[in-house]
């Protein structure tokens, strides 16, 4: 199969960012041309691209498909469907199903109802400790035999520092690298949204900064005595933020990610008891939103991820405290983001490296577009202006802030190994 991609801007960071057409044969990007310099387009599908960009396929480190178990929120299948969707072709999934991906069996379960689907790629992380219980290590090494690309508890602290060091310095051994849901569970002590004048003004329990960046430091301290890879993921607090930022400037082999939400929304914007903007870590202070823009400017935020986590409408409404944590990403995460390049705190070229560039490398895989890569591509609008209207979304939930919220730029065509896998027409 022969895919032409005809008179697209390329902004591919660190390798191309000009106007070009893509030949796509056989799943690969065949070659690189000049506008119009292949004439014979015979047995060609030529898809018209003047207007929109191509940019190396989005991909997400941090989501929630919650397959097997909890197929009422989301399967594989729907959430892969809603990442295409969302421009993304390759997603990390989170290890918290039922039963938790704690053995090579999950994991290969995970990765052929991926093919199947015949969507976005899936890239599944393991689980740190057996159940996610954060008593003794999961069978990391035959989870990677059967293809995990991490490790992790996200959903759930690793509280014990000894097993953290002992999963670091087996990873480490391995080359994988270990995702830290940073939260100090005694310091949360039942809390449902952050700490501050907004929660004291609805009577709803608080969770402090330090709940985060206590994790975040002592993490950072296992990361210098091992040498292994620690990635942080939902990064939301200013404390964080700052001490990530002096353990890069040591050397320390740390990366991160925030979410949309947490440079979009702040607590404050929480309407009285709306369970959809109840998330974890919890949406901060504007002091906070602010530290996570400076962070992605800066580069101490190396990637945007959405952490997409689907809930039934049962587990939403009802009381806030009672409430699940977690809302939808995948299908809202580019134009959020865009607005960043709008308002002009990042270029549009540092937007992508964040959201496709670095995770594909934490992945463990180069995403260029070039001649003999994997053709994973996506096709952007950046004029497209809509209102956010979660009944069209693919997901099988319903649960977004951002209902009705007025947004521009989306993904129109999305091809994973030179299939299209979503497009807009």
């Amino acid at each position: 199969m022969q895919i032409l991609i005809k008179g697209a801007k390329v902004v591919d960071p660190g390798n191309l960012e000009d106007h070009k057409d893509i030949l796509i044969r056989d799943g690969k990007f065949e070659k690189i041309l000049d506008p119009g310099e292949l004439a014979d387009t015979d047995d060609i599908q030529v898809v018209e691209a003047q207007g929109v960009i191509a940019v190396p396929g989005l991909v997400d480190v941090h989501v929630h498909l919650r397959e097997p178990g909890q197929e009422y929120k989301e399967t594989i299948e729907s959430g892969l469907k809603a990442a295409a969707k969302g421009g993304f072709t390759a997603v990390c999934s989170m290890p918290n199903t039922d039963p938790v991906n704690d053995n090579a069996q999950v994991t290969s379960f995970i990765i052929s109802q991926g093919k199947k689907a015949k969507s976005a790629k899936v890239y599944p992380a393991g689980a740190i400790s057996r159940g996610s219980s954060g008593t003794s290590l999961a069978e990391i090494h035959d989870m990677k035999q059967a293809g995990i690309r991490a490790v992790t508890d996200d959903g759930l602290p690793v509280s014990s520092s000894q097993l953290m060091r002992r999963a670091l310095e087996y990873c480490k051994s391995m080359d994988i690298p270990v995702f830290v849901h940073a939260e100090d569970k005694d310091l949360v002590n039942g809390g449902s949204m952050n700490e501050g004048p907004r929660a004291t003004e609805l009577g709803i329990k608080g969770i402090p900064n330090a709940a985060e960046s206590v994790m975040v430091t002592r993490d950072i301290a296992l990361a210098e005595l091992t040498g292994a890879r620690v990635h942080f993921c939902h990064i939301s607090t200013d404390e964080s933020i700052e001490a990530i930022r002096q353990a890069k400037r040591r050397g320390a082999p740390v990366t991160c990610e925030t979410a949309p939400h947490y440079f979009s929304l702040t607590d404050n914007d929480i309407p009285p008891y709306d369970t959809h903007f109840k998330m974890n870590p919890p949406l901060r202070s504007e002091t906070d939103r602010l530290a996570v823009i400076a962070g992605l400017k800066d580069g101490t935020i190396d990637m945007i991820a959405t952490d997409h986590a689907p809930h039934h409408t049962d587990e939403k409404d009802v009381e806030f405290d009672r409430a699940a944590f977690g809302i939808l990403g995948l299908e809202t995460a580019l134009p959020l983001s865009l607005r960043l390049v709008e308002q002009g705190h990042l270029s549009l070229s540092r937007l992508i490296e964040k959201m496709a560039k670095t995770p594909a490398e934490l992945m463990g895989y180069n995403n260029d577009i070039c001649p003999g890569n994997p053709a994973d591509l996506s096709l952007i609008d950046l004029d497209s202006e809509y209102k956010v209207n979660p009944d069209t979304f693919i997901s099988k939930s319903r649960n977004t802030p951002f209902k009705d919220w007025q947004v521009k730029g989306e993904a129109v065509l999305t091809i994973v190994d030179g299939r299209i896998v979503y497009s807009k027409q």
